[in-house]
């Protein structure tokens, strides 16, 4: 029994031993515990105090930080995250675009309507435009005046505008804007629609065995819907044409005369003429007025020439 007991002191002071030649020399409380009564312990305690000591051992330590996550892994939950959130993002939603028309009318008063046309042709060619249509007026005691039509890419509109100064005198600008944008996702939807259709039809006449008069039913409505998509894209087509191209159309005119109702007329030319007209009318006048004024006089003649014989008798 005492060799036992001997036995298990000097397997305990062994474990000490161990114990105090690890690096950290950590020793807790209940080891000493353990170690102190091990001395009085019989052998039937040794067992079990090597278990209490070799779980004292093999006790982790929770106190520390966890590991940190992989960075593969920290990199697929951001991604599967930031996928989530534009999948709910109402910002993420497909805007309509925008559709703006652009039109304009504008007159300027120029020295020389010539060179003004000359002037105006280059600025729409600088631009990447061209002139569309045009007219000229003009002719005896008229003022000279021109209106072209310009068409020119929309993005250069404002410069179109801008450069009207250099003919002469702007008198009057006047731009107008049309949104077209709900028309445009309007006839966009009935197009996609229009085309799930027509691969619907498309679909069932490729396996329709019916009666030939429902296969003619079938082929009708799919002429039908393909019209009325080059119809819709028709449209679309045009709308985006009007977007891209802008219309301004220019009125250029010579000035007008200080005096007189009419260019290149001279008041004191036109004053003479007007004089020598009312002579003339005035002369015209009293020659009308011999008719009357010769009866007249020899009525008036005729009786005092019987007064006087009535007066000697």
């Amino acid at each position: 029994m005492k060799f036992m007991q001997a036995t298990a002191m000097t397997a305990a002071m062994l474990l000490i031993a161990c114990k105090s030649k690890e690096p950290d020399n950590q020793a807790s409380p209940a080891t000493d515990a353990v170690v102190v009564g091990a001395s009085a312990m019989s052998q039937s305690k040794v067992p079990a105090m090597r278990g209490i000591v070799g779980s004292v051992e093999g006790r982790q330590d929770f106190s520390s930080p966890p590991a940190a996550m992989p960075v593969a892994a920290q990199e697929s939950d951001a991604t599967a995250q930031s996928s989530s959130a534009q999948g709910t993002d109402p910002m993420s939603v497909q805007i309509a675009p925008t559709m703006v028309i652009r039109n304009g009318q504008a007159s300027v008063e120029v020295d020389k309507l010539d060179p003004a046309i000359v002037k105006l042709r280059q600025l729409a060619a600088q631009l990447g435009g061209y002139i569309a249509n045009s007219s000229l007026s003009g002719g005896k005691d008229q003022i000279r005046s021109a209106t072209l039509e310009l068409k020119i890419p929309a993005q250069r509109f404002d410069q179109a505008l801008n450069g009207l100064a250099t003919l002469g005198k702007v008198e009057s600008v006047n731009a107008t804007a049309e949104d077209v944008g709900e028309e445009y996702v309007d006839i966009t939807a009935r197009v996609n629609n229009g085309h799930r259709l027509e691969d619907r039809l498309i679909a069932l006449l490729a396996t329709r065995t019916g009666k030939l008069q429902d296969v003619l039913s079938v082929e009708r409505e799919l002429a039908r819907v393909r019209e009325e998509i080059e119809r819709y894209e028709g449209r679309l087509r045009f709308l985006k044409s009007r977007v891209a191209t802008s219309t301004l159309s220019v009125t250029v005119h010579e000035p007008f005369p200080i005096l007189g109702q009419s260019p290149g007329q001279n008041p004191i030319v036109a004053a003479m003429r007007q004089a020598w007209r009312n002579f003339v009318g005035f002369i015209s006048a009293i020659i009308a007025s011999l008719g009357v004024l010769i009866p007249l006089a020899a009525l008036a003649l005729a009786g005092w020439v019987i007064y006087r014989r009535v007066r000697k008798v």
